[in-house]
């Protein structure tokens, strides 16, 4: 039987965020299923030009999920039991649109999409636009961490290191952004806006990532 160790070695590293994401969603419900992709593509035009007039270019709105749904509403009938209605065909738009960490940029988006004449709900995060250059790094530092926390055990048990045996790594997606900012939607923009309410003066932490990975060697 093979003599072996396992060890499990954790990536750890901090990032300065270089980048925005903006996800925007907008939604709208309506009588007709026509009617309803007909809106959804004028609200997409109109997001579009407002996010040229902020200085970014439309054709980097992306669409993560787009959906067209039977919309259903409850009432109590006559005898006060509760029913479902049909109200018509509610479309959902998700899409993001990325640009370089730049409070001006940020500043005039937010002030585009709060005076533009679709309401959309939206978040904004931080992150990085090399992720699998981090990703690299953070598994990198994995691997080496393994193989020292491998060695200290060896020498302690008076035995070496062999070859490596296996490699098991999730794969799992690592997720690189923060959110220091939580407007939610163009309404509270508004509704709070001063005369220097767009005058945004945010330095995002670094954002902190690990990961594991996990190696066994054979003992000599």
């Amino acid at each position: 039987m093979d003599r072996i160790i396992k060890v499990t070695g954790k990536g750890k590293i901090s990032v300065k965020p270089d980048t925005i994401r903006l996800n925007i969603e907008s939604e709208g419900v309506y009588k007709e299923y026509e009617q309803a992709v007909q809106k959804s593509t004028e609200a997409t035009g109109i997001l579009r030009e407002t996010l040229e007039k902020s200085g970014l270019k439309a054709e980097d709105l992306k669409t993560v999920h787009f959906d067209i749904d039977s919309e259903y509403e409850s009432y109590r009938d006559k005898n006060d039991d509760y029913r479902s209605r049909f109200v018509g065909y509610k479309y959902t738009h998700s899409m993001y649109i990325q640009f370089s960490n730049d409070n001006k940029q940020l500043g005039r988006v937010l002030y585009e999409l709060a005076h533009c004449n679709v309401k959309v709900e939206f978040s904004i995060r931080y992150t990085v636009k090399d992720a699998d250059a981090v990703k690299n790094e953070l598994l990198g530092n994995a691997v080496e961490n393994s193989k020292f926390k491998a060695n200290v055990l060896v020498k302690a048990a008076g035995v070496s290191l062999g070859e490596i045996k296996s490699i098991d790594y999730s794969w799992g997606e690592i997720k690189i952004s923060s959110k220091p900012l939580d407007f939610g939607s163009c309404d509270m923009l508004l509704a709070e806006a001063q005369p220097k309410a767009y005058d945004i003066d945010i330095e995002a932490d670094d954002i902190n990532v690990q990961d594991t990975v996990t190696i066994v060697w054979e003992i000599r």
